[in-house]
């Protein structure tokens, strides 16, 4: 990959840690003499510049605030850097130590929001490298993308809760490019002969092409983006989707036409395999008129019982992942690594067929909203969840509440079907219950909450949608790498670590459910505010709380306008 980047490319810029990800940690380092790159460092950041991603610093640096170096002597190092790494395009040093409160010092995300700003961009479109937890709880509230590389001093627990991890800064690299280039756009087909690009503006689009997600409506959420690429190709887009997702496709923009029906090899509770319906399901697909089709699926799945009737429905060209030999069932047979988010999963099977999101669109998660609500300063609360496993205790989320709403915070607790009880009863005496809801009465109401506070199901995926921040009560039962909130400012709580980890266990296999019940009312106020949502707050959540501390950009201070002191 070469040249200026488009707007549907994933990431623009990585950003990295200085100590002990770029250079060797030497503490409160003000002697350029003592600067040590890190094994293969040049070469990374050789290969990200010449990929045409622009790279940056940002780290903290309390030896400053602590008196252990000026910034003549800080200064100095960071020259010998750049004269063993080659340049940045943006430096952005926090010169604060740990009682100072301010915005910019990691965990916190005002650098990472800095730099981004600094390169033209967005955090959502920033790689964050670094070898810390830190690192990465800065990342994930700024919105970007988190890449652990562990070192000596990398805590057990840090490595557990890490987004995506790496060896090494060669390995780094390469997920990052990989990541970048399994979403652009294979060639297509040409009705011609000549094989042709799918990408937006090509002269000739396909016509009515199938997408296909029969799963839950997290699942159907996260699936957006690559729905959307499908459109900016396509003369009509027609979704497959099971009753559990319905809800959530009438919420997608791109989307024609929704076709409902249960696939029993996807549903969670399937009964018997009816060939009558089977049989209406195949007559239903070639009604459609689509003369290709897109299967979308989680990594557990199957593709290939679909493709069979899709090819007997007379559709001529299926796109799918597939692990298992598929024989003449599919036209581009597609394979990604395992640790893709859901939504880059889903999106390069569309590039595979051939398509990519049009410029302006930044791969974000989107939904349509009834009205474009103006941010408030009320916390949404969601204490139930689609799988039992990943349900924080509804005593653990009443006392949650009932802190928030003392330390002045408006909470309004919202609930699924069958989710009424516990509603009302984590609301309590303090919260308010919203009451039932439409999914689009909730995703209204998500789209003006402050930020969300939620465990790993659809209304995560909804808060993502609306760019609503997140605090995500985590269950590890499956990655968060793959299923947290996507590109979207997020705190994760819970033990990261816990005996569950990685199991799919729908129901918790250790007694008293410790990966959530450790989550302590004070860790959510914390969350809140490295996230910069403060009680009764009238501007936008997500902004550097008033009377933040300057930030270095270079080495020159960032006052509290974002304008460079003199």
């Amino acid at each position: 990959m070469s040249g200026p980047l488009s707007d549907a490319v994933l990431f623009d810029a990585v950003l990295f840690d200085r100590d002990g990800t770029l250079v060797v940690d030497v503490p409160y380092n003000g002697d350029p003499e003592l600067v040590q790159p890190m094994p293969g460092a040049r070469a990374a950041l050789d290969r990200l510049r010449a990929a045409g991603l622009r790279v940056g610093v940002v780290t903290n640096q309390s030896g400053l605030a602590r008196g252990h170096f000026d910034e003549d002597q800080m200064a100095a190092v960071n020259r010998r850097i750049e004269d063993l790494l080659g340049p940045f395009d943006t430096w952005q040093i926090c010169p604060h130590d740990d009682v100072a409160g301010c915005w910019c010092r990691k965990p916190a995300p005002g650098m990472i929001e800095a730099a981004a700003e600094a390169l033209g961009t967005t955090p959502v479109r920033c790689a964050m490298v670094g070898d810390i937890g830190r690192d990465m709880d800065a990342a994930l509230a700024a919105g970007a993308t988190g890449f652990l590389v562990p070192t000596d001093v990398t805590l057990p627990a840090e490595v557990a809760a890490a987004p995506h991890r790496a060896a090494d800064l060669a390995a780094v690299t390469d997920l990052i490019l990989e990541r970048q280039d399994l979403l652009t756009p294979a060639p297509r087909p040409s009705a011609d002969g000549p094989e042709r690009t799918g990408a937006p503006g090509s002269s000739e689009r396909a016509g009515t092409v199938l997408a296909v997600r029969s799963d839950s409506a997290g699942d159907v959420l996260v699936t957006g983006p690559a729905i959307r690429a499908l459109a900016a190709g396509a003369e009509r887009v027609v979704l497959l989707c099971g009753p559990r997702g319905r809800a959530a496709a009438e919420l997608l923009p791109g989307v024609d036409e929704i076709v409902e029906w249960r696939l029993p090899w996807i549903d969670p509770e399937p009964g018997p395999v009816d060939p009558e319906d089977v049989r209406a399901l195949t007559e239903r697909l070639r009604e459609t008129g689509a003369g290709e089709a897109v299967v979308f699926t989680s990594f557990h799945q199957s593709a290939l019982p679909l493709a069979l009737l899709l090819r007997m429905a007379g559709v001529g060209r299926i796109t799918a992942i597939s692990e298992d030999y598929p024989g003449s069932l599919l036209d581009v047979r597609h394979r990604v690594p395992d640790d893709l988010p859901e939504p880059e999963r889903a999106r390069s099977v569309a590039a595979a067929a051939g398509f990519s999101l049009p410029g302006g669109d930044d791969g974000r998660l989107h939904v349509k909203v009834t009205k474009k609500p103006e941010k408030s300063g009320y916390l949404v609360v969601h204490p139930g969840a689609s799988v039992e496993a990943r349900a924080c205790p509804p005593e653990n989320m009443r006392r949650i509440v009932a802190a928030l709403v003392e330390s002045g915070h408006e909470v309004r607790v919202t609930g699924g079907p069958g989710e009424r009880e516990l509603a009302a009863y984590v609301a309590g005496e303090h919260g308010i219950d919203a009451g039932p809801t439409s999914m689009a009465g909730l995703t209204d109401l998500i789209a003006g909450a402050a930020c969300v506070i939620v465990g790993n199901t659809g209304p995560a995926h909804l808060a993502a949608a609306t760019g609503t921040p997140v605090i995500s009560l985590y269950a590890p039962t499956v990655p968060y790498g793959r299923w947290g909130p996507y590109r979207v400012p997020a705190v994760r709580l819970g033990d990261p670590a816990a005996a569950c980890r990685d199991t799919r266990a729908t129901r918790c296999p250790v007694p008293g459910h410790p990966c959530l019940t450790s989550i302590a009312p004070a860790d959510v106020l914390d969350a809140l505010r490295r996230l910069g949502v403060r009680p009764d707050s009238s501007e936008h959540p997500h902004t550097a709380p008033a009377g933040r501390h300057a930030v270095l950009q270079g080495q020159k201070p960032i006052n509290e306008t974002g304008e460079v002191a003199a």
